[in-house]
């Protein structure tokens, strides 16, 4: 094949310019592809750059990957307490053992939403009511936030309560409990293997829901000034009072979805 000489070449270039300038057929619509991560727990690399928090959290708390309990592979996220921590006054003493996930570390960047968060949690934690009015037992599978920075400014949890039940958190805003719909009839099973499947919308009139084993148990508005999950924490989170108890974690996915 013979080579276009650059008077021949540029005339053509001229040609397809003017030709797709004056074309009425719109741009072709590139879907860009969604989003996941995904983790078994089978290697601490995965979460490679993340915050973790610190091994002995207070002298209380303990994290590790265990294959002491697994659901698949060779290990799971293991968390458990071990004594209590001062009360919660001026300082946040809450018990933590977890990896985060930080999206925004990452080279796809923060996962826009809405997005299906899929966790596996196996638990066993005594949750009491408080005897001299202080703060009531309560535990956290899953924070979520839309903030970028350290400071995880505003947050949707997914909470365990003293009555039994996986209920929202921080719903519609920071601090408040207001709910769609709320179970009080589905109770969580405690040393076992659960599935927790959690939707969240954080555009414009957004909300969130979650399903133990596939069943609707918690669903409320959620108002968030960006449409995005940055970051996210799972496995040991709960009030300093508690002194023992454990939680594995695995099979953890979050994905990019355009719709309920």
């Amino acid at each position: 094949m013979k080579k276009l000489n650059s008077i021949k070449l540029w005339s053509l270039l001229i040609s397809v310019f003017f030709s797709s300038c004056n074309s009425n057929s719109p741009d072709p619509i590139v879907e860009s592809e969604k989003k996941e991560f995904k983790s078994s727990f089978e290697n601490v690399e995965d979460f490679s750059g993340f915050y973790l928090t610190p091994q002995d959290y207070q002298g209380t708390s303990f994290h590790e990957l265990s294959d002491t309990i697994v659901r698949s592979g060779t290990y799971a996220h293991r968390a458990w307490i071990d004594g209590a921590n001062p009360p919660s006054i001026t300082t946040n003493n809450n018990h933590r053992g977890y990896p985060t996930v930080q999206l925004q570390k990452t080279t796809e960047g923060v996962f826009k939403t809405p997005a299906y968060v899929t966790l596996w949690v196996w638990l066993d934690m005594e949750l009491q009511q408080s005897n001299n009015g202080g703060e009531e037992d309560w535990f956290s599978f899953a924070t979520f936030t839309d903030d970028e920075s350290d400071n995880w400014a505003e947050t949707v949890l997914v909470n365990l309560s003293k009555e039994g039940f996986v209920h929202l958190m921080h719903v519609p805003t920071q601090g408040k409990k207001e709910y769609i719909f709320q179970t009080n009839t589905v109770a969580f099973p405690q040393k076992e293997w659960v599935e927790l499947t959690i939707y969240l919308d954080f555009s414009n009139n957004g909300y969130a829901k979650v399903w133990q084993n596939g069943t609707l148990v918690s669903h409320a508005k959620v108002e968030k000034a960006k449409n995005q999950l940055a970051q996210a924490h799972f496995g040991l989170y709960c009030p300093p009072q508690m002194v023992k108890g454990v939680v594995y974690n695995d099979d953890l996915w979050i994905r990019e979805v355009d719709n309920e």
